[in-house]
């Protein structure tokens, strides 16, 4: 592995109180501490929803008030385009970034070619549902258990042959888009069980009202039905 590796990190921040601001922050100072900046360096970029705490830029990040409404895909793809590092993680902002994740979760990168994405362990959920931490690496796309929505991390050449993300997605669903378009085009996503990066679930989620809650969650189904439904019995990726 060569040295001074760089990584675009992109978040989505909703900083609609001092809680969640704190959220997003500690995702950060996490972040800034899992790893030696001598050999990887994290290029981040924070897309934040709450525009009333404009200019305020998070530490160690390039923060960014898009115009556009909020679209989990659409915020991610303005980083994206604001970026130019030969990997991205695209990521929740209620993360929290264990020592030598970055590094652990590139190792499968430069051992086998086939390899395109991945996803971190999360020693909150994963264990719950019987997987095990520092357990190899684990093939797959199956959304929650080796495709973690929250933290996806790819090489950005990736993009040349799937596009850029969907931004018909809100919230809900974007990932399980992801996973059949890696599916349908025959691109390789792993779990990385030595890469710690736990998800704090739904921080930011749990604090909108219930009408927007569902217009984040079930109603973004419609769309991925019409899309992708017509192929199930082909195996496609079901929504949990």
């Amino acid at each position: 592995m060569n040295t001074s590796i760089e990584i675009d990190i992109i978040i989505a921040s909703y900083a609609q109180n001092d809680h969640l601001k704190g959220t997003t922050l500690n995702a950060i100072y996490s972040l800034m501490a899992s790893e030696d900046p001598e050999y990887i360096k994290f290029n981040l970029i924070v897309l934040e929803s709450e525009q009333s705490i404009a200019p305020y830029q998070y530490p160690h990040s390039k923060t960014i008030y898009p115009e556009k409404p909020f679209g989990y895909h659409r915020y991610m793809n303005i980083g994206i385009r604001m970026t130019c590092a030969a990997f991205i993680c695209i990521c929740n902002n209620d993360l929290v970034f264990h020592s030598g994740w970055a590094s652990e979760i590139l190792k499968p990168f430069y051992q086998y070619s086939y390899v395109s994405s991945a996803s971190p362990f999360c020693s909150i959920h994963h264990t719950k549902i019987g997987l095990k931490a520092s357990d190899g690496m684990l093939v797959g796309a199956r959304i929650r258990k080796e495709l973690a929505g929250w933290c996806i991390f790819f090489k950005r050449d990736l993009l040349r042959y799937i596009g850029m993300l969907d931004e018909n997605y809100i919230f809900w669903c974007a990932d399980n888009d992801y996973a059949n378009t890696l599916a349908v085009l025959g691109y390789t996503h792993v779990l990385v069980t030595g890469s710690i990066v736990d998800h704090l679930e739904s921080k930011t989620l749990t604090n909108q009202t219930e009408e927007r809650q569902e217009e984040l969650t079930y109603k973004e189904t419609d769309y991925f039905i019409k899309k992708w439904y017509p192929k199930i019995g082909e195996g496609w990726k079901e929504i949990d």
